[in-house]
């Protein structure tokens, strides 16, 4: 893992005009990621993680939406890039995997195609070079009798093994930088841990830095380096992995690993009170305070700064102090 950051994303914003109304999901987001770092990106559903993720890549549609802010790659920001700048970086500097493998993959077209298609856009080898390299990319990625696989179609795929074709995908050019969003949602717990151990063993033997993006905090714990918690737009606390499990310093954060399940038999499953506020609805000052069990006053009002408490570690909370709400 490098000093120096790989990706760094200062102040991303994503707003969408509707109806006369510009609504911001994605509010002065920014974070960083290292070589060979594997940084998660946790919150529930809506909080604006693949939002985020998808504006790294260029694939907010402008109009409606519109990017600002700076996307840092080895200090090219991508966002002033125009589309053919970004196709070049796609796949090979940046790759993403999707949550969904079946509506990632074209229906209509051989695995082994697909695959070769990735590489042939940035690889400069001969036809024959590619198809060997893809064949390979398969067996690694623990594909049985990949070369007679090559010619099979989405369809004839499990979910587990199509997903372990899109990470084929994903790492045949050896990215810089490896966005998976939500790459086990579809998948059963078995097929799960097998895909993570999958993505984290790539990770670790190309150096490539992965941004996990992810509701669920068990998966986080077991992939991540560093963990940044949104919420309704905003990153609330980032932190090492020990740190936020020990120590969590937000509400939010803490209420989240609550939520977890417990060995105990005693123990009770935590819930998070209300839901998520909608992008017309966002709440004045922390846009956690409804929700909040400990809020003051201040909380409705105050909007709280992204604020450090320690090394590596910032919080947005007027409460938070030494590593504890």
């Amino acid at each position: 893992m490098t000093d120096a950051p790989l990706l760094d994303v200062r102040g991303l914003t994503v707003e969408f005009e509707t109806d006369g109304e510009r609504l911001r999901a994605v509010d002065e987001v920014s974070f960083a990621v290292r070589g060979g770092e594997i940084v998660g990106l946790v919150g529930e559903s809506g909080a604006g993680k693949s939002l985020t993720s998808e504006a790294i890549l260029g694939l907010i549609p402008c109009p409606p939406g519109r990017v600002t802010g700076e996307v840092r790659l080895r200090e090219r920001n991508l966002l002033a890039l125009d589309e053919a700048a970004l196709a070049r970086i796609r796949g090979k500097d940046i790759a993403m995997i999707f949550q969904n493998p079946t509506a990632s993959l074209n229906p209509v077209f051989r695995v082994g195609d697909q695959l070769h298609e990735a590489m042939a856009l940035h690889l400069a080898e001969p036809r024959p070079t590619l198809r060997a390299r893809a064949v390979e990319i398969l067996t690694r990625v623990g594909i049985p009798s990949a070369a007679t696989r090559m010619r099979d179609y989405p369809h004839q795929f499990s979910g587990g093994m199509a997903q372990r074709v899109m990470i084929g995908m994903g790492m045949s050019c050896v990215p810089s930088l490896l966005i998976a969003d939500e790459p086990t949602t579809a998948l059963d717990v078995t097929i799960q841990a097998q895909v993570l151990a999958l993505i984290r063993r790539l990770a670790r033997e190309s150096g490539t830095a992965v941004l996990l993006v992810s509701h669920d905090l068990g998966i986080i714990s077991q992939m991540c380096d560093r963990v940044l918690v949104m919420y309704a737009g905003r990153v609330v606390e980032e932190a090492s992995i020990a740190t936020v499990f020990r120590a969590p310093a937000h509400p939010y954060t803490r209420a989240l690993i609550d939520c977890l399940p417990r060995t105990e038999a005693t123990a009770q499953l935590g819930t998070i009170v209300g839901v998520m506020p909608g992008l017309r609805a966002l709440p004045p000052g922390c846009r956690f305070h409804p929700r909040c069990p400990i809020a003051e006053p201040r909380c409705t009002k105050e909007t709280p700064a992204l604020r450090a408490l320690g090394s590596g570690h910032r919080v947005a909370c007027h409460l938070a102090s030494n590593g504890a709400p």
